[in-house]
């Protein structure tokens, strides 16, 4: 799961992204009004923590923006604004849920999730498609019932797979979601022909359809071809 947090605080910035990459989730953060439009324009996330007072633009016109380019994106709002007014504003505007400052990161890390559940995957609690199942809660992956042990990265790469089930999935967006600003460090895509090669094996050992197929010169594709 990617995070974008919109925070120009940066204790709190740097709080909130050491609670979440502690728990597996990737971030990237922005501590500008014209930082965060340049991610959002470019880039996919799960969701994005918006605070709105931020130091060259009111968060509420990012959260505009987000609706104009019709992105999927869930949005939660932290804000030291907690006027009822302010709160109805901003979930009138498309946000998903609006939580205000100071909050426990417990309390923050559940509605993100509930946000993602609702958005992806109906609110639900698993993630089926045939003999795989995802359970969110215990993060685990059964195939045929049987417990397939994934690395994070294998993971996150199955539920993004499975997300984008029938699609042509490119190789620059599978890098982009699973490793964020990261990937401008890597000089090539080996290590996602790694992650996906083990995923591949992992699946298909347990008994699964090889539904992991290479297109090449793009990317790859999950489904039954």
């Amino acid at each position: 799961m990617k995070i974008l947090i919109i925070e120009d605080e940066k204790q709190l910035q740097e709080s909130i992204t050491s609670y979440f990459q502690g728990d597996g989730l990737r971030c990237e953060v922005a501590s500008t009004f014209q930082e965060a439009s340049e991610k959002i324009a470019l880039y996919q996330y799960d969701c994005i923590l918006l605070d709105l007072g931020l130091p060259d633009g009111d968060g509420l016109r990012l959260l505009q923006e987000i609706k104009s380019l019709k992105k999927k994106e869930g949005v939660l709002i932290i804000s030291a604004r907690h006027s009822l007014d302010d709160k109805l504003e901003g979930l009138d505007m498309g946000a998903d849920d609006y939580l205000v400052k100071p909050f426990h990161l417990s309390e923050l890390r559940a509605r993100v999730i509930a946000i993602v559940r609702r958005k992806k995957f109906d609110g639900d609690q698993q993630l089926v498609f045939d003999e795989i199942l995802i359970d969110f809660t215990s993060m685990r992956v059964l195939v045929h019932g049987q417990p397939v042990l994934l690395t994070k990265k294998e993971y996150d790469l199955l539920i993004y797979f499975i997300s984008n089930r029938g699609k042509v999935v490119t190789k620059n967006a599978i890098a982009e979601h699973l490793w964020g600003d990261d990937m401008d460090l890597a000089d090539d895509y080996d290590f996602i022909y790694s992650h996906i090669k083990n995923l591949r094996k992992k699946l298909t050992s347990a008994g699964a359809v090889e539904y992991i197929h290479s297109i090449y010169g793009i990317g790859y594709k999950f489904g039954i071809l």
